[in-house]
């Protein structure tokens, strides 16, 4: 990392750390989630995130997911923060959340080669979450770009999109079904090309409540194993509650 890159960031994550102080001032404002996620290609990737509703119309948001487990673990124990605003659309029914985030280990910097450093990675990324009487969806994009390269010598830094859509049906108050899909692609780094990663396409299932909620997807792979990083079919299961 340069050392204009390391003060910017360094400077982000002091902000963000004195906003929190400023947050504590008047905690019946703030709300928070906890989900833990495993998968079959990160495996476990447990998710926390906070939200301050500011009273003027949009919230300020926090996050931070712990990618270190599973199949992960060989990344530098890479563990991603962030905050952005997030703000209510059509009516209350879609929430809108764009968020900058940060990662912290080697698999963007050195596309695993090296040690684990803070400001692996730089993630600009999107969710909308959409929710009504009868129905459910939720978009989520984040793009993983290069924020330092510490690739060693004939290595390579890694680029990553991420991106997912899921939307279902309610039915008798506590239950839904739906369809998930969801793609992971390397799109290049310092000394790569492009690769797919997976595309899994396949329905959910899921039981919630305000508090509460267990959500088990599965599928398949859409891409060529021959081709891709990805060997195995799709599953994915979430366990959530909000505080």
């Amino acid at each position: 990392m340069t050392n204009n890159k390391f003060v910017r960031f360094s400077s982000a994550l002091l902000l963000a750390g004195i906003a929190q102080g400023a947050l504590a001032q008047d905690d019946d404002r703030l709300s928070a989630s906890v989900s833990y996620n495993t998968d079959a290609f990160f495996g476990p990737n447990p998710f926390a995130g906070l939200s301050y509703d500011t009273g003027k119309g949009y919230d300020l948001t926090f996050y931070g997911i712990a990618w270190g487990a599973g199949t992960g673990g060989e990344w530098g124990n890479w563990t991603e923060f962030g905050f952005g605003v997030g703000f209510e659309a059509m009516g209350g029914d879609l929430y809108v959340n764009p968020q900058l985030g940060f990662t912290n280990g080697n698999l963007v910097s050195s596309g695993t080669a090296g040690d684990g450093v803070v400001g692996d990675a730089i993630v600009p990324n999107l969710t909308l979450v959409y929710d009504t009487d009868e129905w459910e969806g939720n978009l989520y994009a984040g793009w993983y770009g290069e924020l330092q390269d510490e690739a060693p010598e004939g290595g390579t830094t890694l680029e990553y999109l991420h991106y997912w859509i899921n939307g279902g049906k309610k039915f008798a108050d506590y239950f839904s079904i739906g369809v998930h899909f969801e793609e992971l692609s390397l799109e290049g780094g310092s000394n790569v090309s492009s690769q797919d990663g997976y595309q899994w396409l396949g329905p959910y299932f899921q039981v919630a409540n305000d508090t509460f909620s267990l959500r088990f997807s599965f599928g398949t792979d859409l891409t060529n194993d021959d081709d891709s990083f990805s060997t195995s079919d799709f599953y994915k299961l979430q366990f959530a509650f909000s505080l």
